[in-house]
């Protein structure tokens, strides 16, 4: 069973550069918007302008243990403008449907050791509340996606650093198990995955099945 995580934050609060210290060969990226990165390094795309459909084809490989989604917020707004047209609201509860079917499928149908890493964009509401952007009151209603996750971090920055906000303040939905992280870490997702794999023994998992086959 795969773990999702959710990375949340608005656009150049680092998300995307929180790659940089991943090896190509070590993450897979689904990239939605297919955009560039924001950095030199040349990533290995699973995929560019990356669908429900050929997400889920590519992690039923499961080739490698780590892989991210970046602005997993847009597979839901690329279908919702798609389906503009429409009229009620069976479109809008098609759109939690296949979001909330992908989180499943990464829990049910990746192997044990893989991470899915999901960088989506904020919404902040009304009383200050900061969320995952999705659309609109009748998904929050229905499918309150954060509470889907163990771990949600906020990426943040001041203009001049970066870093990752484990905890919510009361006003995020950002959280994570005791004692994984500091409250406010570096926007590093490859020190992220070591911490994640170390405290749920991912590692040690990995290596007594390889000596099982030994």
């Amino acid at each position: 069973m795969g773990m999702p995580v959710l990375i949340l934050g608005a656009s150049g609060s680092g998300k995307s550069t929180s790659l940089r210290n991943f090896e190509p060969t070590e993450v897979g990226v689904f990239n939605v918007a297919g955009k560039p990165m924001p950095f030199r390094k040349k990533m290995s795309y699973v995929n560019n302008n990356a669908t429900y459909d050929s997400i889920m084809t590519s992690l039923q490989k499961n080739t490698l243990n780590c892989y991210v989604i970046d602005d997993a917020q847009y597979l839901m707004a690329f279908e919702f403008f798609d389906r503009a047209k429409e009229t009620g609201f069976a479109k809008f509860a098609d759109l939690g449907n296949h979001f909330y079917s992908l989180l499943k499928f990464i829990r049910l149908w990746t192997r044990d050791d893989t991470i899915v890493y999901l960088l989506a964009h904020t919404d902040i509401e009304d009383s200050g509340y900061v969320k995952m952007k999705t659309l609109g009151k009748m998904l929050d209603e229905k499918l309150c996606v954060e509470g889907l996750f163990s771990v949600v971090l906020l990426a943040e920055t001041n203009g001049k650093e970066h870093w990752f906000t484990t905890q919510s303040n009361g006003l995020t939905t950002a959280k994570s198990p005791m004692e994984m992280f500091a409250p406010k870490i570096d926007n590093d997702l490859k020190a992220v995955d070591t911490a994640i794999r170390e405290y749920y023994g991912f590692n040690d998992n990995e290596e007594a099945k390889k000596n099982e086959k030994a």
